[in-house]
């Protein structure tokens, strides 16, 4: 396969090693190798002539991140990173050493890990019990069935079921949030009433998961809760990149 510049997958501090047997993006899959900077290095590979987000090629991405940062902290790129060569490569990280290495200390012995808050789904009994509202146009459709008292009541659940989980995810973030180093809000995502993700210190991120899991269990009424993680450090960090492949 054809390289088409250079793939940038991550910095690390140098001296760092790369995990043994990891390979990159690519069929056959890429070799990886270091580009060193002074005290900072950046893990690369010839890119693919054609990259595209395969599932293959973004679990891979994803992979070798994980590993490098069970090893030490890692400030990650996002799937698709090139540059023209390694010069390129060399320059950025001259030119942002000192915001890489403190990120990099930031990050240190630290994972993200995501939470988002959507309406329950199997909650109907409980609202229709708690939401007066919703049992006044429950019994007005009983009364009265048709169309109308139909999307009334529809939109009345939907309401609640919203409602609830917004209150819930304010809840839960309140209860998680002295657990971690920091806190980020993601983008907004369709049917979600939170996204966020949290910065823990690895050693206490089973803890922090267990946690979630309580509060998921009190409040399976309220709200569905849907944790991801450890993952690569992508929230907290503001890496340069160079440019995006296109078609990525």
């Amino acid at each position: 396969m054809a390289a088409s510049g250079v793939y940038v997958y991550a910095i690390i501090p140098t001296g760092e090693a790369l995990p043994p047997d990891a390979a990159g993006v690519g069929t056959p899959p890429a070799v990886l190798r270091l580009v060193v900077q002074g005290p900072v290095t950046a893990v690369v590979s010839d890119a693919p002539s054609q990259l595209r987000a395969r599932r293959r090629d973004l679990m891979a991405h994803q992979d070798l991140l994980l590993r490098l940062t069970d090893r030490g902290p890692v400030l990650p790129m996002r799937f698709g990173m090139v540059a023209p060569d390694e010069d390129t490569v060399r320059t950025q990280l001259a030119g942002a050493r000192a915001d890489h290495l403190a990120t990099l200390r930031h990050l240190s012995r630290g994972v993200e890990i995501n939470l988002k808050a959507l309406p329950a789904q199997d909650a109907l009994a409980a609202v229709v019990a708690q939401e007066k509202t919703v049992r006044r146009l429950r019994e007005e459709l009983r009364r009265r069935p048709g169309y109308e008292a139909s999307v009334r009541l529809g939109e009345a659940v939907a309401t609640a079921l919203s409602r609830r989980a917004a209150e819930a995810g304010r809840k839960v973030l309140r209860t998680l949030t002295p657990m971690a180093r920091a806190v980020a809000t993601g983008p907004e995502v369709h049917g979600c009433a939170l996204n966020v993700s949290f910065l823990v210190d690895r050693a206490v991120s089973d803890d922090f998961r267990a946690a979630a899991q309580r509060f998921a269990d009190a409040h399976r009424d309220h709200v569905e809760l849907r944790v991801a993680g450890p993952l690569p450090c992508y929230s907290f960090v503001a890496a340069r990149p160079v440019r995006k492949a296109a078609g990525v």
